[in-house]
């Protein structure tokens, strides 16, 4: 067991509170960096060098990609929020693949009149590869 010294401020009083928290619950990643960055209109949480799925972009494989839509960053506990974006804060990326998700069956009937439809789908995807998070 480890003790987490937490400080809370209470009615602009600071109080320092010691617990004891198991040893896998202490965060050791040093210089901890996350995102919130709006891409085609989705939300997604991105690190540094960590490889994510979005919906397909119109770079080509290989190229770097830049998102300046960022909404919130978390640099080793201190949080900074946008509203609604944070200026001057950019995400580079650089895309690994284009690839397609699982296939979609969608099958309609109406009973008891003969009517069955089946089709499928396939959503297209580009997988991005995080380079550096900047602010």
């Amino acid at each position: 067991m480890f003790s987490k010294k937490v400080v809370i401020d209470v009615d602009d009083t600071e109080k320092v509170c010691t617990f004891a928290v198991p040893k896998k619950w202490v965060n050791v990643n040093i210089n901890y960096m996350y995102a919130i960055v709006d891409i085609a209109g989705q939300q997604f949480k991105v690190e540094k060098n960590k490889a994510i799925f979005v919906h397909r972009l119109d770079s080509e494989e290989g190229s770097a990609i830049e998102f300046n839509k960022v909404l919130l960053i978390d640099n080793d506990g201190q949080i900074n929020i946008g509203v609604p974006i944070i200026e001057g804060a950019a995400i580079s990326a650089k895309v690994i693949s284009h690839v397609k998700g699982d296939k979609v069956r969608v099958f309609k009937k109406k009973r008891r009149k003969g009517y069955q439809k089946l089709s499928g789908h396939r959503q297209q995807f580009s997988q991005i590869m995080v380079e550096d998070i900047r602010f």
